[in-house]
């Protein structure tokens, strides 16, 4: 019996994710569904044996790298996430698999076949890793939005991604503003749905509401032990990164 742990604070998410282990050949038992990392690592600390965790990375309260950096794990992961900013992070964690939503059920069979084949061998071998042109892609190939439409009684018009400062989310309403000071109403509902467009070179969510486009970023300061303080070219407020994306910051900072 294979014991697996998802992590996981979206619904459809782990929805999708049982529906693709009814899938395996194999006999598996979901041992735990959590959202949120004290609760992963509440369960992880009560030494129940784990074969497998599938893990997305951003999660109610934070990163879910603090799940372990907090505790030792010994299982491989399969994490899924909307983000690929993350894959060198997630091969430092037991990683042996990462999974860009929204991913298809051959997709995950592939994740799937790896662990199977990893624990048949009983090692931690390095080949079974992924290559970064294996994650994302070939960066040469792989294509960023450069440039988004808003539909307006008036009719349809253009801005151009590199001129956008930062996007917001604001109770379910996302606004892009540009360097001329003017918002953009997108028609999405999530950060989430724009970040995935974007190259992640040039564009970072700092927190759960603000995603920050790298050339306007003015001044950096010290907000607080684990945050820091963002000054945007042509924008009065400061923005202030969340303390589970500040140490990410740091590494993206200087890309």
């Amino acid at each position: 019996m294979i014991k697996i742990l998802i992590i996981e604070d979206e619904i459809p998410a782990r929805k999708k994710l049982r529906r693709f282990l009814d899938e395996v050949n194999e006999p598996i038992s979901v041992e735990a569904e959590v959202d949120t990392i004290q609760d992963a690592v509440n369960f992880l600390k009560t030494n129940v044996t784990i074969d497998l965790i599938l893990s997305d990375i951003e999660l109610l309260d934070g990163n879910a790298f603090d799940i372990y950096r907090d505790v030792q794990i010994s299982c491989p992961i399969i994490f899924t996430t909307a983000y690929d900013r993350f894959w060198m992070d997630a091969f430092e964690s037991n990683g042996i698999e990462y999974l860009l939503k929204p991913f298809s059920l051959e997709r995950f069979q592939k994740a799937w076949n790896k662990f199977l084949l990893l624990r048949k061998s009983h090692t931690t071998d390095h080949s079974l890793h992924l290559k970064l042109d294996q994650i994302i892609g070939n960066g040469a190939e792989k294509k960023y939005k450069g440039r988004f439409s808003v539909n307006t009684t008036q009719g349809i018009y253009f801005f151009e991604t590199k001129d956008i400062l930062l996007f917001e989310a604001d109770e379910g309403v996302v606004f892009a503003l540009d360097k001329t000071g003017k918002k953009h109403l997108l028609n999405v509902s999530t950060l989430k749905e724009i970040e995935i467009q974007l190259n992640p070179l040039e564009f970072f969510r700092i927190n759960r509401s603000e995603l920050v486009n790298k050339k306007f970023i003015e001044r950096i300061e010290r907000y607080s032990k684990n945050a820091l303080a963002l000054k945007i070219e042509g924008y009065e407020r400061y923005l202030i990164t969340s303390q589970s994306n500040t140490s990410l910051f740091r590494k993206w900072i200087e890309k």
